[in-house]
């Protein structure tokens, strides 16, 4: 008797279906030869993501662990509990983070995708040594066509170094080469994600802070929310017993999205269920009526939370958020002036590191905290932002909705993003800590016009971001009277 996540039919191919992600261990029992190893590549994927994932952490913690190892040493340099934290355990630290991105990102995930997209070559038995043979030679396949690009990128760049012998020397020229161009992706995914990710926050924090009395009116929405749970599951069940449209003949509209949802945080597609029929119907109906009484429930929580909860936590998140935002937009202003001028040095590392000498801040202990605050803070944004974007929006994970290729995907976008951050952090002068080992070494970060250009254009577009955030309402106001003045009867003189 074998236990595995997922139902197979019996004459369904041996490749991987769209399986779907559950968030726990909700086996089903079977026999099945062909649904073993199926169970077997998905756990084994799920190892490889799992693992990747705890590099991303571990990428996203570097610039915060050593900023307060720092001011640790800095507080305490005699105490005998902290002579094991030294310059040479944070520089192995970034050291292993360096190795381990590299071997999730070049060899571990793609691994992880090929093996989950293989059937075997042609003539061979089906198992699972077929499937491993198959993915081994593709990855490696796929691995010298990107050896050769990187090749061809590296002599455009500088033609000094296209001889025959860095083509051999692949360890310490083309790896950091080619991690040298996915970090400047992620740089520039960054600049994309973040901006928006300030805006996007102040929509996600007001979904699960309960608003202001008189700026939301829970009452209101609980009842209406009830009322389209009551309509909808009569609309089930009348599709259910007659398999047709509830309405006949169907709107040319869709139906209009109802007045509870908040415009910040959710999605206002057009809902199409009124042009569905039979199963699609059910199925639509089901999906709804499950959105709805979730809604409704935490309507019902919100509007039983206390009123000091109600009216001070939201004004304080809020405030706190807008505090963040201008400090960063600041600090990114003040690093461009510096740079300009001349007295901030470009982020690529070129002396040699040593722990508690002195203060990265000059505030002092406050200041490295507010720096490690404004890192975690610019992680949020980033991660908040990434599915902003429309090319991923259909990308971001969804709770039992989530294919593993999908899974896999989201591992990298991720690993890419949390590898980029500390060369954010660094670059918009957020912290004055050097990056370590291979990190600091990246070659387009001497580069004064990158490095300028790339907080000009952050700076820009936060501002803009910002300001389009707070004066849409007012906008779309003036433009609704513009369009509603009298066109007729007017007299200058």
């Amino acid at each position: 008797m074998e236990v595995i996540s997922l139902s197979v039919d019996n004459d369904s191919t041996p490749g991987l279906p769209p399986v779907l992600l559950t968030s726990g261990p909700l086996w089903l029992i079977s026999t099945s030869p062909k649904r073993r190893l199926v169970k077997l590549i998905m756990t084994r994927g799920l190892w490889i993501c799992t693992f990747s994932l705890a590099v991303s952490v571990g990428s996203a913690l570097l610039l915060p662990i050593s900023i307060l190892s720092n001011e640790i040493l800095l507080c305490y340099p005699n105490s005998y509990y902290v002579k094991w934290l030294n310059s040479s355990l944070i520089q192995g630290l970034w050291n292993h983070v360096f190795l381990f991105s590299n071997l999730s990102l070049f060899i571990l995930l793609p691994f992880a995708y090929l093996f989950t997209e293989s059937e075997g070559f042609t003539g061979y038995r089906k198992g699972l040594m077929a499937r491993v043979y198959e993915t081994f030679i593709v990855l490696c396949l796929l691995a010298v066509v990107v050896l050769g690009m990187t090749y061809i990128i590296s002599a455009l760049i500088d033609k000094e170094q296209s001889n025959i012998h860095t083509l051999l020397n692949l360890w310490s020229y083309y790896l950091p080469f080619l991690y040298s161009c996915v970090s400047f992706i992620g740089v520039l995914m960054l600049l994309l994600c973040t901006p928006l990710g300030f805006v996007r926050l102040f929509g996600v924090v007001g979904q699960f802070l309960v608003k202001p009395q008189f700026l939301r009116d829970l009452d209101e929405e609980f009842f209406v929310a009830r009322l389209e749970e009551d309509s909808v599951r009569r609309r089930l069940h009348h599709a259910t017993a007659t398999g047709r449209s509830y309405v006949s003949p169907a709107p040319m509209c869709p139906l209009p999205i109802s007045p509870g949802c908040d415009d910040d945080v959710t999605d206002n597609t057009p809902d199409g269920l009124m042009t569905l029929q039979n199963g699609a119907l059910q199925s639509g109906l089901g999906e709804r009526l499950y959105e709805i009484q979730l809604r409704r429930k935490v309507l019902d929580k919100q509007r039983h939370t206390s009123s000091l909860q109600r009216n001070l936590v939201y004004p304080v998140a809020m405030l706190l958020l807008c505090a963040l935002t201008a400090i960063t937009v600041l600090m990114v202003l003040q690093n461009t002036l510096e740079l300009l001028i001349g007295i901030k040095a470009l982020p690529l590392s070129t002396r040699q590191f040593s722990l508690g000498i002195s203060s990265l801040s000059k505030l002092g202990p406050v200041g490295a905290a507010l720096e490690i605050v404004l890192i975690f803070y610019l992680a949020a944004t980033s991660s908040v932002g990434l599915y902003t974007l429309p090319f991923l929006s259909k990308m971001r994970p969804r709770t039992k909705m989530t294919p593993l290729t999908h899974i896999i995907a989201n591992c990298g976008l991720v690993l890419i993003l949390s590898s980029a951050l500390p060369l954010l952090s660094r670059i918009l002068g957020i912290t004055n800590f050097d990056l370590l080992g291979d990190f600091g070494r990246i070659e387009w970060l001497g580069n004064f016009r990158i490095v300028l250009l790339y907080n000009l254009v952050f700076a820009t577009t936060a501002t803009l971001c910002l300001a389009n955030k707070f004066t849409a309402t007012v906008r779309r106001e003036l433009y609704a009277r513009y369009d509603d003045r009298p066109t007729h009867g007017i007299c200058i003189f």
